[in-house]
């Protein structure tokens, strides 16, 4: 898969994941304690791991990339 692609589609999970968080923000007061559970364990996870890919996932792939364990260490 080509980096861009991959770009892409991290990109739009992050946004539509990101929907029910605000949702679960602006909705009226007595509907909240029914979107607190997925959107605590659900939604905030899948938006906080798709950020950090997106932000620093070039380290995670160079770290367990198949060309850095054969150059050798100085």
């Amino acid at each position: 898969m080509k980096p861009s692609t991959q770009r892409a589609i991290v990109r739009w999970i992050h946004i539509v994941f990101s929907i029910p968080i605000f949702g679960y923000v602006y909705s009226p007061f007595e509907e909240i304690p029914k979107y607190a559970g997925p959107t605590r364990y659900v939604f905030l996870p899948i938006l906080a791991l798709s950020g950090l890919w997106m932000w620093k996932g070039h380290l995670l792939r160079r770290l367990f990339s198949k060309d850095a364990a054969a150059v050798p260490a100085e």
